[in-house]
């Protein structure tokens, strides 16, 4: 005897390729979604990032996982006081990570183990005070650099351990990806940062 399919057992086994596929095109669709969201923000809008060394103690350590915001500086100019990445001058292959000391057209002197900027509001020029996040407010290398329009110096916070614009000079503003926007690893350690604000620039 033969066994025949009922209507319904025919229509279940046709129904059956009509719903996987249904299922993966439904996956296709949220993935796309997903991907036109998560790239511009991945490569536009915000980077992660980890430390590398101690330049930056002790407000950033080895290994730190940190947010980099690449939005903000499409909108304004740096400020004084962020902690920035940028591509190091001497082999744009690398990041590093160091805070915005002097602006473009700003005279850095560092002298006597103390910083003076000289801006057209400081013609004699004014002591920046960094006591709120330098364990040991001295900075080595005595010089005087007067930067470009499109240059900033830039220093790290491990002042003596610290390659920075002491060494190689300022940087330019093509060369920065960002500021540090948020520490997000290690979780004991999570922060969100803000522009920092210095008395001579009120």
């Amino acid at each position: 005897m033969f066994t025949r399919f009922r209507k319904s057992d025919s229509e279940s086994v046709s129904e059956a390729p009509n719903s996987a596929l249904g299922v993966i095109l439904e996956v296709v669709q949220v993935l796309a979604i997903s991907l036109a969201l998560i790239i511009p923000i991945r490569f536009f809008l915000i980077q992660p990032f980890y430390v590398q060394g101690a330049s930056m103690e002790p407000n950033f350590f080895d290994h730190e996982y940190l947010v980099i915001d690449e939005l903000s500086y499409r909108l304004h100019a740096p400020k004084r006081g962020d902690v920035t990445v940028f591509k190091y001058p001497n082999n744009t292959k690398e990041y590093f990570i160091k805070r915005v000391i002097g602006l473009p057209g700003e005279t850095v002197e560092i002298s006597n183990g103390k910083i003076k900027i000289f801006n057209d509001k400081h013609p004699n020029g004014a002591q920046l005070d960094e006591t709120s996040y330098l364990d040991q407010d001295f900075t080595a290398n005595s010089q005087t650099v007067t930067l470009k329009p499109d240059e900033y110096f830039v220093l790290g916070d491990n002042r003596s351990s610290s390659l920075d614009s002491r060494f190689f000079g300022p940087v330019s503003s093509s060369s920065l990806v960002g500021r540090v926007w948020l520490r997000g690893f290690p979780f004991d350690r999570w922060k969100h940062f803000t522009s920092f604000n210095y008395e001579i620039d009120n």
